[in-house]
């Protein structure tokens, strides 16, 4: 093991653990034979998982008294007790030697002194590697509290964790703050944006070294920037704008409702601190931007929606939430005099009484993965949300049942080869969001998903926090929360200068 990862592990408590659960374990000698597959969580059963990711851990989940779990592949193996938890550089042997072919997975479980071996499975390993570090926000899944929030970042290839930005670092006890939406031009952790909201409020952008606070609100714009996508190399960032608000049904099973009454899109210049819009329309909610790889596409959702004014907008919004409905759509971009054409159909979900949101495209510009729901804009809270597939070179279209489940799957992302994705779901319990990772084959297939593996098999189940946000990152942010900090509580840069039509 080398030096820095010792200390990592260390630092996060997990090296303990590994060595109290597979050091000295041995597989039982007696033992009866079932052809059950043993309950474990996480559920690891034949899911495909990248050469490098971190050991994938569990636990038995049906009350039995002890596990010896071991893992195999050819004539090498790891045997662990208690907890499945390999050693760090064992895994990395093992997913190596197995890469392209499967680790074998053997369960034996004690029950009232009775050892038995369950229905061996499998674990895949793809020779294609995944994105070292993801990132996320961690939040408490409540309707109105944000006291304590922090963007994490994890090493995917271990279980090293460190904190991003601390809200608390800029909270009172008179006045609190709200950080989300944070986005990386092109993967690059050196070139990064996120919002903060209420306290020292403003929108933070780093490139290559340097920091600064943005205040992007101005009189021509409906609201500061929300939901970005950086241009995969112009210092440009397009934004929706949004009048957001929030409301609770009674006869729903989804209890929590987010909706806009408004919104629009703007583009950002970086260089020039300048914004524009790009989609205003009184009768059409615009929201969710994602330029395409090639950097001449910027694809969006966007609703229409005719006021009848017998009320407030944000009052008529929610009396006829149900009829909201977003399709998806995209508009052509120039990079060389930064114009953009008309909006153009690409998904009309309005059309089939759906709600399309979060358009994202894959690396290779193939494939349009987005969440669907009944209506609205705000799919985690809703439990009949699911991932689709649009194959943009033969327009074919598809829930992906292989990685649904009968709860909420949300916010996603690619990873940078165009081989994994990353989606919040809520499938474990219903009411926490947690990473699950797949991996998507040249033909748009995905593998069972399996969950983001922690140290301690037990932990997402103890963290009591959703994972929100999660978004691949080729490093890690080596700015530090306090400098972040400094910067919001700085004057920040002069607003922004609102121009009529973006162009150099």
């Amino acid at each position: 093991m080398k030096t820095k990862d010792f200390f990592r592990m260390i630092i996060c408590g997990a090296l303990p653990l590994l060595l109290a659960a597979c050091h000295s374990a041995h597989v039982p000698e007696q033992y009866v034979k079932s052809e059950q597959l043993p309950k474990i969580y996480p559920d690891y059963i034949d899911v495909t998982v990248p050469v490098n990711i971190a050991p994938l851990t569990f636990q038995m989940d049906d009350g039995a008294d002890d596990m010896v779990a071991r893992y195999s592949f050819g004539d090498d193996e790891i045997v662990c007790q208690g907890k499945a938890q390999p050693d760090l550089d064992d895994w990395r042997d093992l997913t190596a030697k197995a890469s392209g072919k499967s680790i074998s997975v053997e369960v034996y479980a004690e029950r009232a002194g009775q050892w038995t071996l369950h229905k061996p499975f499998s674990i895949h390993v793809s020779p294609d590697s995944i994105d070292p570090y993801l990132s996320y926000r961690l939040i408490s899944p409540s309707y109105v509290a944000y006291e304590d929030l922090t963007i994490n970042q994890r090493c995917l290839e271990n279980y090293d964790e460190s904190v991003v930005y601390d809200n608390m670092l800029c909270t009172t006890e008179e006045q609190g703050q709200c950080i989300n939406c944070h986005n990386y031009q092109q993967y690059n952790p050196e070139r990064m944006q996120f919002h903060a909201r209420q306290n020292h409020g403003g929108t933070v952008i780093v490139y290559d070294g340097e920091v600064k606070k943005i205040n992007m609100k101005n009189d021509s714009i409906l609201s500061a920037g929300v939901y970005p996508t950086w241009h995969p190399w112009l210092k440009l960032i397009v934004y929706s704008t949004n009048k957001t608000g929030q409301t609770f049904h009674t006869r729903d099973l989804n209890k929590i409702e987010v909706f806009d009454s408004a919104s629009d899109l703007i583009a950002y210049d970086v260089d020039r601190n300048e914004v524009t819009n790009i989609e205003k329309t009184d009768d059409e909610f615009e929201v969710f931007p994602f330029w395409a790889p090639d950097g001449k596409t910027l694809y969006f959702c966007s609703a229409h929606f005719e006021f009848r004014d017998t009320v407030s907008a944000e009052i008529e919004t929610i009396q006829r939430a149900y009829e909201v409905k977003y399709s998806i759509y995209k508009k052509s971009f120039d990079p060389e005099t930064r114009q953009f054409g008309q909006r153009e159909m690409v998904f009309d979900a309005a059309a089939q009484d759906k709600s399309a949101t979060l358009p994202r495209i894959s690396p290779d510009g193939r494939f349009l993965l987005f969440t669907l729901g009944g209506w609205g804009c705000f799919h985690i809270w809703h439990r009949d949300a699911d991932l689709w597939m649009l194959d943009l070179a033969t327009d074919s279209l598809r829930a992906m049942n292989e990685v649904n489940s009968d709860d909420t799957e949300s916010y996603h992302s690619w990873s940078s080869n165009g081989r994994w994705i990353v989606f919040s779901s809520r499938r474990d319990d219903g009411g926490y969001t947690r990473p699950f990772i797949a991996h998507v084959d040249k033909e748009g297939r995905a593998t069972r998903p399996f969950e983001l593996p922690q140290a301690d098999p037990d932990y997402h189940r103890q963290l009591m926090r959703s994972y929100n946000i999660p978004e691949f990152m080729k490093g890690r942010v080596t700015v530090t929360p306090q400098t972040f900090a400094d910067v919001l509580k700085s004057d920040g840069e002069p607003p922004v200068k609102y121009v009529n039509k973006l162009g150099r």
